[in-house]
């Protein structure tokens, strides 16, 4: 049973699903726009979605909390000074999903995220 689970498992342990949903979200703030799976895309994107609410509030609590979920100090920089100006008139639906295809290997449905 589910029981009130709230996040996907993505087959690993919890630390290297944390691990993992961090690195998407750095280099997606990075890159503003990557190649994943489906699920991957899926659960990164409420990290996203609270990076860019804490960093809207813009004190130094907030960029320190940013800090542990994107931990690179340039991305971090970036997200206050570039990605921030994007979206402060906008409330929410900061990453759009666009369906590629199949991947040749394990036929893994593949998405692209890209910040909106």
């Amino acid at each position: 049973m589910r029981h009130a689970r709230k996040a996907k498992r993505l087959g690993v342990s919890t630390a290297h699903r944390n691990a993992i949903l961090k690195n998407l979200a750095t280099e997606l703030f990075r890159h503003e726009r990557i190649k994943t799976t489906e699920l991957r895309a899926k659960e990164v994107r409420s990290v996203v979605d609270k990076v860019i609410k804490l960093a809207k509030k813009g004190d130094l609590h907030s960029r320190r909390q940013i800090l542990s979920m994107v931990q690179d100090e340039e991305v971090v920089n970036k997200v206050f000074s570039e990605i921030i100006e994007r979206y402060t008139d906008r409330r929410g639906g900061y990453t759009r999903i666009y369906k590629l295809g199949s991947r040749q290997g394990d036929n893994a449905s593949l998405v692209l995220v890209e910040l909106v």
